[in-house]
Parts: structure tokens; sequence; C-alpha cells
């Protein structure tokens, strides 16, 4: 379902992917696993269309997002890091926004919002302004509204930042759900190990912009010696905090020079 080889993105000096390769299967739950300021989000931005890369191919559905972005667009739903919704529109609304700007048919976009809205215990609340939903009916909201035109692939960037435990629990649960029940193929970033040690069938993780180990979490575990998932993430990264600040700031003068020329 999605194809990469070589692919490389640099923001002026900063190198942020570095000929990374690796592929996610049709119906996979694939986490893409990194510290702060490693690649992951550019190369989300790259597979999303968002940003166009500097070398290497890469495909989604058997397109290239480089030359076919309307059709990519048409098949995936995307949680970005920071929230998307309109808190001044309800649930129902933000629902149906979504449908119109993917052509959804009325009578499948009702249909359909009625099925997510319930899968994601959100129903009862549909009629409500989102701006005063919590932060986890907030994020449950938007993976519902990136399932709504029935996505072949949903690319999920931290959506579990700053969640609860029971919150985070009841997430993964819904989206394993629809990832079975539709075969959706789940890119996914995250932080917290324990939940993609559960979730992911398979995971790559990547450090200064280069993919230094892949394989399924058990693999991971035998390769390093250790008994977690997160044990062997800081056995492949180290323990050093990461400071993402300057490849950020390098990244923000190049869309400042990229819009200046518009």
């Amino acid at each position: 379902m999605i194809r990469v080889e070589n692919l490389v993105k640099r923001f002026g000096s900063v190198t942020a992917v570095d000929h990374i390769s690796f592929a996610v299967e049709r119906g996979e739950i694939f986490a893409f696993l990194g510290p702060n300021g490693a690649g992951k989000t550019t190369t989300i931005k790259m597979l999303t269309t968002l940003l166009q890369p500097d070398g290497g191919t890469l495909e989604v559905g058997g397109l290239d997002p480089r030359k076919r972005a309307h059709q990519v667009r048409q098949l995936f739903g995307i949680v970005f890091q920071d929230p998307s919704l309109d808190g001044e529109l309800t649930a129902a609304e933000n629902m149906e926004l979504h449908g119109i700007f993917f052509h959804v048919p009325r009578k499948l976009r009702i249909a359909r919002t009625e099925e997510l809205l319930k899968l994601f215990d959100l129903w009862d609340k549909r009629g409500q302004q989102v701006k005063f939903f919590s932060g986890g009916m907030k994020r449950r909201l938007e993976i519902a509204r990136a399932l709504l035109h029935t996505p072949k692939i949903l690319f999920l960037d931290e959506p579990t930042l700053g969640l609860d435990p029971q919150t985070r629990n009841q997430m993964w649960t819904q989206v394993r759900a629809m990832n079975q029940s539709e075969q959706v193929t789940v890119f996914l970033t995250t932080h917290y190990m324990d939940e993609a040690e559960r979730t992911a069938q398979r995971l790559a993780i990547i450090d200064h912009g280069k993919i230094i180990a892949q394989g399924s979490p058990q693999q991971l575990k035998e390769q390093t010696g250790t008994a977690s998932l997160e044990e062997a993430f800081l056995a492949l990264t180290g323990s050093q905090i990461r400071d993402e600040t300057a490849g950020s700031a390098e990244q923000l003068r190049q869309f400042a020079k990229m819009w200046n020329k518009r």
C-alpha cells in the first residue's frame, strides 16, 4: 500500500529525511517511530502530498504523490498532531463538511456519520459544538472524520498526545476495529512505546533522518535483547534528550522562502 525507496528531504543544510526505504502492506498497522526531530512528520508530509521530496521514489496506493496528488488525496484520511476541527461547528457539522469536501453522496455521508460517531462513542454528542469537547473527544472526532470517505489508508501523527491512558486505550480499540472490519491500512507515529507495541504489527525506527531498524515489536526486542519495545527503542536511539529547534527553524526559513516566491 505504501512503498518508499531512498527517500530524501532537505531543508537548506539540514537533511531531515536521509535515503530511507520501507514498505507498508495493505491492511497492516504500521508504526513509524523516532525521537523528536527524527524525520517522522516530514515523511508523512511527503506521503500525503504536503511536501515534495528531493530524491528517491514513493508510492501510495500504487500512485506517485508527486504526479497524481489529487488521486492520492482521495485514498487517505489523516489526523495531524495539531487540532484541525472547527470548534464553532457541531460534531455532526464537522463530519458533514468533510463529506462534502470529499464528494461523499448525501445518503452515504449521513449513514457513515452515524456509524462512525456511534463507533467512537460520540453519537449522543453529535449536536454539541466541538469547542466544548474534551481533548479525547476531539481526537476521536478527528479520527471518525478522517474515516468518513472510506479511505484505504489512515495516517495518524501522534494522535494520542496528551490523552489519559483510558482514552488512549479506548481510541486504539476503536481504530483496530476499523482496521479489521474495513481493512484500513494504518500508518501511525507515537511517542508511547506501549501503545505501539500493543497495536502495530510491524514498525520502523527513524533517527537523524535514517531508518535504523525495522521489524515486528518482538523482532526488535530480540535484536536488542530487551524485554519491552521502549527498552529496545532506547537501546537503538540512545537516552540523550533531543532538541529539534535547529531543524525546525531551518524548515521555517525554507517555507518562508518558498512562500515569498509565490
